[in-house]
């Protein structure tokens, strides 16, 4: 049998690292679709639905995702626990699919399934309340569409999530105790000295700025409008496919190589 990587033997690790926690694994799973369920319901009412789909779609991908990748790989918060983890007869490349696939794909996967469904079902009732006889229901049912799975913010969202849960599994194997808080902390206190640092460059190059958001645009005054520099095509895909392989994929081999420093 290969030492590095048997179907059966990663079938078999797989399976035991799904029911040896069900509760805890599959209740997170519930949690984030739940979360996304009641962020969805209550902001369309308070806010309206396009910011009701953006904030249950971010929070539940994004904040949901990396509290799970932080879950995946936190058998080193007790020795005992750790050492029965490292002693597994399983290789380090099959540890690391099993927690890859679990935070990395199944749960995005499903996630974005129940997201699509959901938006769907009040969308759908939205539409259907709307009076079809009233002077403004074309207008008004116009107003509401289904969150675009690939749009401007979806796209977004998918690089945020891979950074997010990518630096999380490092830092899971890094931090044993409190690993999502001391991760959480280091991303956002990175995430604010960027914007911090655009903002000092847009000031440089501008004489007045409205704000800086990182990296892509900056909005200038211009009496009482505002205008909007944006980064030049290629600058913005080049940045886009940076953090969308590069930066997600130097953070999920740097947990694997962790994880194999772990056990020798």
């Amino acid at each position: 049998m290969n030492d590095t990587f048997s179907f059966r033997r990663f079938g078999l690790f797989f399976k035991k690292t799904l029911l040896e926690r069900p509760l805890q694994m599959f209740g997170l799973y519930g949690l984030a679709l739940v979360i996304a369920f009641l962020l969805y319901a209550i902001f369309k009412t308070l806010v309206g639905f396009e910011e009701a789909q953006n904030m249950a779609f971010i929070v539940g991908l994004v904040g949901c995702g990396t509290f799970l990748a932080s879950f995946v790989f936190n058998y080193f918060s007790a020795n005992a626990s750790g050492s029965s983890y490292l002693t597994i007869p399983a290789s380090s490349l099959e540890k690391w699919l099993t927690g890859v696939l679990i935070a990395g794909v199944l749960f995005p996967g499903l996630f974005v399934v129940f997201f699509h469904f959901v938006d769907y079902f009040f969308v759908s009732s939205y539409h259907a309340g709307l009076d079809p006889k009233g002077p403004f229901y074309k207008q008004l049912y116009e107003e509401v569409n289904p969150f675009p799975l690939n749009g401007f913010v979806a796209s977004k969202t998918y690089i945020m999530f891979l950074n997010a849960t990518g630096a999380m599994l490092v830092g899971s194997l890094y931090f044993n105790k409190a690993a999502f808080i001391k991760v959480a902390l280091i991303v956002s206190g990175l995430y604010i000295g960027g914007h911090l640092l655009n903002q000092f460059i847009a000031q440089a190059v501008f004489d007045k700025i409205d704000k800086a958001l990182p990296y892509y645009c900056v909005f200038i005054p211009v009496g009482k409008e505002f205008g909007k520099v944006m980064l030049p095509d290629f600058a913005s895909k080049a940045f886009d496919i940076c953090m969308l392989y590069v930066m997600p994929g130097i953070f999920w081999l740097v947990s694997y190589v962790r994880l194999r420093e772990k056990e020798f």
